[in-house]
């Protein structure tokens, strides 16, 4: 599956929640902007608006056990972050960014998937629609 990618998008492996983030991924959702939240058994992603509340956020994520980039080889690690029009903004070997018709082929909207996924459905967050949304109004890059 892949997730929607608006705005400033936390890209975060749910394995990583799951194995080493402190209370794991029910202490997540207790801090998390609900309203952004979409995920999946592979990844989920928190989206913002503003550059400093996803600053924050990845200090938060970092504070609470994960780590954003591994010092070996550069690469990010357990969670990215990705910009809906300009993609994975850190190098990033196990995540794949692009973009997915959906409404028939009404609407384009940016989104992450893991690379080793191969379903194109897409999951969003619970109350979002694509009238009105960031998607609509800038889309992708290419559009």
């Amino acid at each position: 599956m892949a997730v929607l990618i608006e705005g400033l998008s936390v890209v975060i492996r749910r394995s990583a929640i799951e194995g080493r983030f402190q209370g794991g991924w029910e202490a997540l959702l207790a801090q998390l902007p609900q309203s952004t939240l979409c995920d999946d058994a592979e990844i989920a992603r928190v989206g913002f608006t503003d550059s400093e509340q996803c600053q924050q956020f990845v200090m938060a994520l970092m504070e609470a056990g994960l780590d954003y980039v591994d010092e070996v080889n550069g690469m990010a690690k357990d969670f990215v972050v990705v910009d809906q029009r300009a993609g994975i903004t850190t190098l990033c070997d196990w995540l794949d960014y692009g973009h997915v018709t959906i409404d028939g082929d009404h609407a384009t909207v940016a989104a992450c998937r893991l690379l080793e996924s191969t379903s194109s459905e897409i999951v969003t967050p619970r109350e979002w629609s694509y009238e009105g949304s960031l998607s609509e109004r800038y889309g992708p890059k290419s559009a």
